[in-house]
C-alpha cells in the first residue's frame, strides 16, 4: 500500500491567500450588487512595460523561424539574463558575482519552497515573525519544522523571531542557534528593511555561528532610503554566508509572465561541499527551465528604455502606499511600512483580531486586505493592505475605510 507525506497533515488550514480567495467569493456570490476592491493579495495591476512587449514579440518571431527557434533552455539561464543581472544588479553596486554563481529560475516563490531539497532535515530554521507564509510552510512540508502547536499557532522546531512595533520590526539575534536563517528585506509583510548596519550585524552573526541566511530581496527595487542595502553582497563576508533571492514579479509585472532568479555563491560552502554545486544539481534535474521569450522579456528590463518605464511603474505603486499611509494615518490609525515597499502594516483597531478586522473591511466597506495572523504569531493585531491596485481604486478603497 502507497504512503502519503504525511507532513502535509500537520499543516494548519489552507494557504493563507487561498483561504482569502474563498472567503472573498463567498463574499461576492452573496452580494453580486457589491463592487469588492482588493488590496489584500501582493499581485501588480499596471500591464507590461512596452520595452518588455517589445521584446517578447520579437523572440516570439524567432521562435516561429527554423534558424532563430529555442528549445530546451542552458540549466543556469540563458547567458545574455545572466549577463544583464550580474552587471545591472550586482556590478553596478560595486559586487562581483560570477554567471555561474546566478540561477534563473520561474520566480522567486518557487526558489523559496525548493531551496530546502538541499538541506538536511535536522537543521534548525529562524524566521523573522511575521514572515512570508511559504518559508515555513515548505519546511514543513519537507518534515523539518518538529509539531504544529495550535494553541501558541506555531511550531515547535521553528525559531521565531518577533518583529513588531517595539523593536522597530527589526528582528533581534536569537538566543537560540539557529542553521538557517530566512530574511526578507524590504519585508513583507510590514513594508519594513533592515539598515545596513543591521544587515552586517546578521551576515556577522551567520558566519559565526556557521549558519546559512536564505535573503528575499524580491521588493529591493522599492528601497528609497540611502541607507538599505538592495543586496545582502553588498555586506562584508556575505558570499561565504548568504544564499540571495530576487523576483520579477514586482520590478517590473511579472506575476503573469513568471521569472526570477537565485545567486549562490561558490565560496558558500558547507564541511567542504559547495552549495552552489548542490543547486546546480537540484536545479538541473528538477527544473526545466524559464521559457526563451521570457528570458528575453528580463532582458528587456536592464534596457535603457526598460530601466526607465519599470521605474515609472514602481513610482506609481509607492504613489500609492504614500496615500494609504496618509489616509489611514489622518483617519488615526498606527501605521508603518510604505517607505521602501508597496505594503502597508497597520495596527487593527481597538485590539480586533486581525481576522476580525478583515471580516469587517470585507463586509462594511467590499475592501480586501491581509490578515497579520497569517503570517505569523506576532502578526496578530496587525493587517497589511498592498499598493499594488489602481490609483482609482485605491482612492475608492480608502474613502470606504474612512466611513467605517
Amino acid at each position: 500500500m502507497f504512503k502519503i507525506n504525511d507532513n502535509y497533515l500537520k499543516l494548519p488550514g489552507s494557504y493563507l491567500f487561498s483561504t482569502i480567495g474563498k472567503k472573498v467569493a463567498a463574499f461576492k456570490e452573496a452580494n453580486p450588487d457589491k463592487e469588492v476592491i482588493s488590496l489584500g493579495i501582493g499581485d501588480v495591476t499596471l500591464p507590461l512595460a512596452p520595452a518588455v512587449i517589445e521584446a517578447m514579440h520579437s523572440a516570439v518571431d524567432e521562435m516561429s523561424r527554423a534558424e532563430t527557434f529555442r528549445g530546451y533552455a542552458p540549466d543556469l539561464g540563458y547567458e545574455f539574463l545572466r549577463k544583464a543581472i550580474a552587471e545591472n544588479d550586482y556590478r553596478a553596486r560595486g559586487v562581483e558575482i560570477e554567471l555561474d554563481e546566478i540561477f534563473v529560475s520561474d520566480g522567486a516563490k518557487s526558489d523559496s519552497g525548493n531551496i530546502v531539497d538541499i538541506f538536511s532535515q535536522d537543521n534548525i530554521i529562524a524566521v523573522t515573525d511575521p514572515v512570508y507564509p511559504v518559508y515555513v510552510d515548505s519546511n514543513a512540508m519537507a518534515g523539518k519544522t518538529g509539531e504544529y502547536l495550535k494553541e501558541k499557532e506555531c511550531w515547535s522546531n521553528v525559531v521565531y523571531m518577533p518583529c513588531v512595533a517595539e523593536n522597530n520590526f527589526v528582528p533581534e539575534l536569537p538566543e537560540k542557534t539557529p542553521d538557517i536563517i530566512y530574511i526578507c528585506c524590504p519585508n513583507n509583510p510590514t513594508g519594513t528593511a533592515l539598515k545596513r548596519e543591521d544587515l552586517q550585524r546578521w551576515v556577522d552573526f551567520a558566519n559565526e555561528k556557521k549558519a546559512v541566511i536564505i535573503y528575499d530581496a524580491a521588493y529591493e527595487a522599492y528601497i528609497s532610503e540611502e541607507d538599505v542595502p538592495h543586496s545582502i553582497y553588498e555586506c562584508d563576508g556575505a558570499k561565504t554566508c548568504a544564499i540571495e533571492m530576487r523576483s520579477f514579479s514586482k520590478n517590473a509585472g511579472f506575476t503573469g509572465t513568471r521569472l526570477g532568479f537565485t545567486v549562490v555563491p561558490k565560496e558558500l560552502t558547507c564541511q567542504g561541499t559547495s552549495l552552489n554545486s548542490l543547486w546546480a544539481r537540484r536545479h538541473g534535474t528538477k527544473f526545466n527551465g524559464a521559457p526563451y521569450i521570457i528570458q528575453r522579456a528580463g532582458e528587456a528590463v536592464y534596457s535603457e528604455e526598460g530601466k526607465a518605464q519599470t521605474k515609472e511603474q514602481i513610482a506609481y505603486y509607492m504613489n500609492n502606499a504614500k496615500e494609504i499611509r496618509s489616509a489611514l494615518t489622518d483617519m488615526g490609525y498606527t501605521v508603518f511600512g510604505g517607505v521602501n515597499a508597496p505594503y502597508i502594516w497597520l495596527r487593527t483597531p481597538d485590539g480586533m483580531k486581525s481576522w476580525d478586522f478583515f471580516d469587517l473591511l470585507l463586509e462594511k466597506a467590499s475592501v480586501v486586505g491581509t490578515p497579520g495572523s497569517g503570517f505569523g504569531p506576532s502578526g496578530e493585531g496587525y493587517f497589511r493592505l498592498t499598493a499594488f491596485g489602481s490609483s482609482e481604486n485605491t482612492r475608492k478603497a480608502l474613502e470606504r475605510i474612512k466611513k467605517l
